[in-house]
């Protein structure tokens, strides 16, 4: 769409406020048209919370050894979750997927992990504190 002539201020205009602007030809309005609710797809998932508790199993267990399907390699969780979570980061950032199809919520994996591993760090931090509960 941008090399039909169109700036990314147009597109980001019409996508997110539904109108269109005026001079648009009728190829730009079909193309507009197809990629409107790709743009304004939401996105459905546990995997945020699936990291979560991955996080959460790597502090309570750093020694474990955990396997990929495809990679029968057994890596202890020390190394093996925070590996999975830079890989979430690099395709955040990059938009290159190794994994996953490119339309996955990577920030989402990640702000998972980080909840996870502070409620578990909470968690490991104060279990020995017995005025907890007055």
């Amino acid at each position: 769409m941008i090399s039909s002539g169109l700036t990314n201020d147009q597109l980001v205009h019409m996508f997110t406020s539904n109108e269109t602007i005026s001079g648009i030809t009728d190829a730009q309005l079909i193309n507009l048209k197809a990629a409107f609710p790709i743009y304004n797809a939401s996105m459905v998932g546990a995997s945020g919370c699936i990291m979560g508790i991955l996080a959460a199993f790597g502090m309570m267990n750093p020694e474990a050894k955990l396997m990929m399907i495809f990679l029968p390699i057994p890596i202890k969780a020390k190394y093996f979750i925070p590996g999975i979570i830079l890989l979430d980061v690099i395709s955040a950032v990059s938009g290159q997927s190794f994994f996953s199809p490119s339309n996955t919520a990577y920030m989402a994996h990640v702000g998972g992990a980080i909840t996870g591993f502070l409620i578990m760090w909470y968690w490991k931090k104060n279990q020995f504190n017995k005025n907890r509960w007055d």
